[in-house]
């Protein structure tokens, strides 16, 4: 392999999270040490856009970000409402300050689009040239119309004790695979704080249902991330 395509990249994972503020230090090496080479660290609103963009400073090269909004705002579910126009006007400026320095934004900048659908059939975003569907949890069917538009799908760790992703990678082509550990979230066990190093995990059971090498899987599923940001790789140069 080369030397781009030498680790793992976590496609969508949540740094910023109070979960890590603690041992984030230790997260890290832990995640090196288990050949993750890129951090795709994701926002759920606005709030978290600094924290991370210092998170990318402090670990250049290695913690990548992304900025955005999720289209459900509100931490429990009792405060759980959409994204409104208010949402965006307060994010907006903030992504554009800081666009020159970031991985991938939302769909509003007309750059690389990372959601997470529900919505059911898949349609294509506005603007979006490249597409990354994340812990997808439709119908292997409704996936496959994703494949044929050329979206990407990243596999969590969770795949282990999820029967619904367990049929989504058995249906998806190696082409349209990325890997997540969506941490803290969608660990292998449940109620356990994931952490970027669980990323393995994913690329193990893939590699088990396609009856290839897990050198193969990250060498494929690196080469997918790397289509899928195209800034990555001049990014884990700096």
């Amino acid at each position: 392999m080369g030397t781009v395509g030498a680790g793992l990249v976590d496609c969508h994972c949540h740094l910023s999270a109070p979960d890590f503020d603690r041992d984030l230090d230790d997260v890290l090496e832990k995640a090196k040490k288990a050949n993750v080479m890129a951090l795709v660290v994701v926002a759920e609103h606005s709030g978290e856009f600094e924290k991370i963009m210092q998170l990318s400073e402090r670990y250049s090269g290695f913690v990548l970000p992304c900025l955005g909004v999720h289209p459900v705002q509100g931490l429990s579910p009792r405060d759980q409402r959409s994204v409104t126009l208010k949402d965006l006007d307060v994010a907006l400026p903030i992504i554009e300050n800081y666009k020159d320095r970031l991985l991938a934004i939302g769909e509003k900048c007309s750059l690389t689009l990372s959601w997470k659908t529900h919505h059911q059939p898949l349609k294509r975003a506005r603007g979006a040239d490249k597409v990354l569907l994340h812990a997808f949890d439709g119908r292997p069917s409704v996936a496959m119309e994703g494949v044929k538009a050329g979206y990407f799908f990243s596999i969590p760790p969770s795949v282990v004790r999820s029967g619904q992703k367990q049929k989504l990678v058995k249906q998806l082509p190696l082409t349209s695979i990325c890997l997540e550990t969506d941490s803290p979230a969608l660990g292998p066990e449940k109620q356990v704080r994931n952490e970027p190093q669980n990323i393995a995990i994913s690329a193990e059971y893939i590699a088990q249902v396609k009856g290839i090498s897990v050198e193969e899987v990250v060498e494929a599923t690196t080469q997918n991330a790397l289509k899928l940001f195209p800034k990555l790789r001049h990014l884990l140069h700096r």
